[in-house]
Formats: structure tokens, sequence, C-alpha cells
């Protein structure tokens, strides 16, 4: 690995850890941790004929199933999240995003996009400059 290999990855590293800054920022603009944007986006965001269930969004979020009851109980006392049985399977709790959250979660997407695209362009650099010929200048 050269000195450069190692100035990407830092860039890398830093630009993805200030979006995650200046998302959990928005978020707070908004009235809601970090957290439970993170929360919104995974049951909004899940792909499926089925809304998503509390193992799918511990699985989203990478957090323990006992992390993601607490969450989503702060968010369905937040009015942001409610909870629904399965149609066909009583026993299988499923999450949908409440008017509220979906309302916040708007607000919250179309600045994220725009962001993620400037991210996006800084991956492209770098990817570009990584097609380069690795120059070791110890």
């Amino acid at each position: 690995m050269s000195d450069g290999d190692y100035a990407k990855l830092l860039a890398i590293r830093t630009a993805l850890r200030g979006f995650e800054q200046w998302s959990a920022d928005r978020a707070t603009e908004q009235g809601i941790t970090a957290r439970q944007h993170q929360l919104l986006l995974a049951i909004r965001g899940h792909a499926g004929d089925t809304a998503p269930t509390v193992q799918d969004v511990a699985n989203y979020l990478f957090i323990q199933h006992h992390s993601a009851v607490e969450l989503i109980d702060r968010a369905v006392r937040s009015g942001l999240v409610r909870r629904t049985t399965d149609q066909q399977d009583h026993r299988v709790v499923r999450l949908v995003v409440s008017p509220q959250g979906q309302d916040i979660l708007e607000g919250l997407s179309g600045s994220h996009l725009l962001e993620l695209a400037q991210l996006a362009s800084l991956f492209e650099v770098l990817h570009d400059v990584s097609d380069a010929p690795a120059r070791d200048e110890r």
C-alpha cells in the first residue's frame, strides 16, 4: 500500500463520518434523533411485499433485536411509527411509518439525496485517482 492509498482511505472515512454528522444534525433540526431517522428510512425503504418486521429493522440498522424493540417503542410513543399485525400470521408484528413520521422523512430525504450526490462525486474522483499507478513517496 502506498501513502496515497492511505490518504484515499482517510478521505473516504472522513467524508462518510462527515455525512453521518451532517445527517444527525438535520434529524435534530426536525426534532428526531439520528437513530429515529435511520429507523424511518429502514421501514419506508424496505423492499418487499409486506411491511418490515422488527428483525428486518434490526438487520438494516446493524443492531440487536432488543435494541431495535427499544428504538421502535420510543418511535411509537413519539408518533413516528405504528405497529401492525401481519394479515397472514397474527404472531408477526410489522412496522409502518405514521403520517407524522412520513412528513419528517420526506423533509429529510431530499436534502440527503443532494448531499449523497456530492459524496458520490468524491468517490468518483478518488476512484479515478486510484486508476493511476500508485506512487510510494517513502
